[in-house]
């Protein structure tokens, strides 16, 4: 069963059937609240594709008539837009351990366990500057490379060296999260980030070490945020928190 579906599964049944309170697709990223009490809301980036065929939201103007659990269904979809969807769907339905999680961001993690090593970061961050400062070795991949990064079709190359790999929690957007964290050495310390990522112990049967997350605590401050194009760092009403294994 692929990660996809396990974290479908794991969703609680009753949860699951709330109905939708908003969906909100912004520039950067994307919300959905549920009609729960209390309210629920999760987070996810807005990916998008020039080459998906058809419209990046098939039932665009009509999600709201749907129940949470088919819109965490679109975690499945080939459309970037509409899998961005399913895994803020996800994100909100998920019971998260509190008790399980420091509110550490993963900035902190990755400078701690980078210094002195070698570290492959999926996706390029605002804090790769710092983890430069003390990592011996950072490769940067990412779809779109700017400045020094690499492309992504070069982490079979780069991966396997790596002593410390941070992987975007949009890896479980476009569906190469498997392939990615399967090219980890099984001595590297994995961490999943990113406020797409999900805060669940799942990711620890496929060899990850910490899930860098975000757990939102003021729905209509977020869904405000996102509604105006906010970047991650724009977003009030939220907890960065991190779950080791």
């Amino acid at each position: 069963m692929s990660i996809t579906e396990r974290l479908l599964a794991s969703l609680r049944a009753e949860r699951a059937d709330a109905a939708v309170r908003e969906v909100c697709v912004g520039a950067f990223w994307t919300a959905v609240a549920l009609k729960t009490d209390p309210p629920r809301c999760g987070l996810a980036s807005t990916l998008r594709s020039e080459v998906h065929e058809g419209p990046p939201v098939r039932d665009a103007g009509r999600l709201l008539e749907k129940r949470a659990l088919e819109l965490a269904a679109l975690l499945r979809s080939t459309s970037p837009v509409e899998a961005s969807i399913g895994m803020a769907a996800v994100n909100a339905l998920l019971e998260v351990a509190e008790e399980a999680c420091l509110e550490v961001n993963a900035e902190e993690v990755i400078v701690e366990k980078g210094a002195g090593k070698k570290v492959a970061i999926v996706g390029h961050f605002p804090f790769i500057p710092r983890v430069r400062r003390v990592a011996d070795t950072v490769w940067v991949l990412e779809q779109r490379p700017r400045g020094d990064d690499l492309p992504a079709a070069a982490a079979p190359q780069v991966i396997p060296q790596a002593d410390v790999v941070a992987i975007t929690g949009t890896a479980l957007i476009n569906h190469t999260f498997e392939e990615l964290v399967a090219l980890c050495r099984p001595e590297a310390y994995v961490l999943v980030l990113g406020g797409s990522a999900p805060l669940s112990p799942l990711l620890f049967d496929y060899g990850v070490d910490a899930i860098a997350g975000t757990q939102v605590i003021d729905v209509p401050a977020v869904l405000r945020a996102v509604s105006q194009g906010a970047t991650f760092r724009q977003i009030p009403g939220k907890r960065l928190l991190t779950m080791k294994r």
